[in-house]
């Protein structure tokens, strides 16, 4: 439905889209995920011609939207602020961009309606949007963005002025939400566990560049560089060189270890790579390979598994364990050969 391709913007003099291109699909919700201030906020404004890149094109079913304004695309456009009228109730936020198309008023009123009882605010119609909570405000503004049934629908950090309580709860409907209404979304977030809940498709973007682009799952199995695998939360980096390749063999500074999850793109003996070792990888079963001494640092209870801490040589690493473990204690570990990605080194 839309393809956007090889963005290039500035921001005072420096680059900062260098040649972003990706697609949405029909009723496809993508996720643009990254840090802030690394262009993602800036995608959604060209795509819905609040400004114009350097170069690239943005295109809707292979028309090309350069010289399309902005009313006339068709795309909602959910702000991080909301940006709601404080001088009109629930149902004048709502209506207003339903009156902008100068539809009979019977029409507005039936689908201003429609789409209240979508986002569970039908019996707020005639409140005044000053009187409402953060969440209710953001069901509104999500409201009056579904109303004119756009064709694409952008939504900028929507969840970012919420409590984490809040924001749980809303993170789950509005997936629900979206895929109701069938309607493409481009969602910006740089908040790991929204993207994770809401996406069907990660967009991972730094330093003006598409890093990684595929799905949650994806993304979590085989990231695809170091950044990636630290951004989204999995800390566990080791540094190595290929010993061998059959059997795959990596040096490390803490020993040797067996991998069996294939080598990075283009790798080769002797090559420095990045050894990523999972949360879940370790056991305290004696085995012939990956066998490790560890000094435990921490132990914390997370409901129905136990994070604990280990040093290694001097490096500290996190594991998810089944059983609490004694802090101070020395442990024989081993990691499992699967539970290892090896990622290519950063140059």
């Amino acid at each position: 439905m839309l393809s956007v391709k090889n963005l290039y913007k500035k921001y005072e003099n420096q680059p900062l889209l260098r040649g972003v291109s990706f697609e949405v699909q029909k009723g496809e919700t993508i996720c643009l995920l990254g840090r802030s201030g690394s262009g993602k906020s800036t995608i959604l404004r060209i795509i819905a011609g609040i400004e114009a890149p350097e170069s690239g094109d943005v295109f809707w079913t292979n028309q090309n939207l350069k010289d399309i304004p902005v009313h006339k695309r068709k795309f909602g456009f959910m702000f991080q602020d909301y940006a709601l009228f404080p001088h009109k109730n629930v149902f004048e936020n709502v209506a207003f961009g339903l009156k902008m198309q100068n539809l009979p008023f019977d029409l507005i009123e039936e689908k201003v309606i429609t789409v209240l009882n979508k986002v569970k605010m039908q019996e707020f119609s005639h409140r005044q949007v000053a009187d409402l909570s953060g969440g209710e405000q953001q069901r509104v503004a999500l409201a009056r963005a579904l109303a004119p049934e756009p064709r694409l629908l952008m939504l900028d950090e929507p969840l970012g002025a919420l409590d984490r309580n809040l924001r749980e709860q809303l993170m789950g409907e509005l997936r629900l939400l979206l895929h109701a209404s069938n309607i493409p979304a481009i969602y910006v977030t740089h908040d790991q566990e929204e993207a994770f809940t809401i996406g069907d498709r990660l967009v991972l973007l730094n330093d003006g560049q598409i890093i990684q682009n595929a799905s949650p799952e994806d993304v979590y199995q085989t990231p695809k560089n170091a950044w990636v695998a630290k951004f989204i939360g999995l800390s566990n980096l080791l540094e190595g060189v290929i010993q061998s390749t059959q059997p795959l063999i990596v040096t490390t500074k803490i020993g040797d270890f067996s991998v069996q999850t294939g080598l990075p793109k283009n790798a080769k003996l002797a090559d420095p790579v990045i050894l990523l070792l999972r949360p879940d990888a370790i056991n305290m079963k004696d085995s012939n390979l990956n066998q490790f001494q560890a000094h435990v640092l921490d132990d914390v209870f997370l409901g129905n598994q136990w994070r604990v801490k280990l040093q290694m040589s001097d490096l500290e690493f996190s594991f998810l364990v089944d059983e609490p473990i004694p802090i101070g204690s020395i442990i024989k570990i081993s990691i499992d050969p699967k539970q290892i990605n090896l990622l290519q080194a950063e140059k």
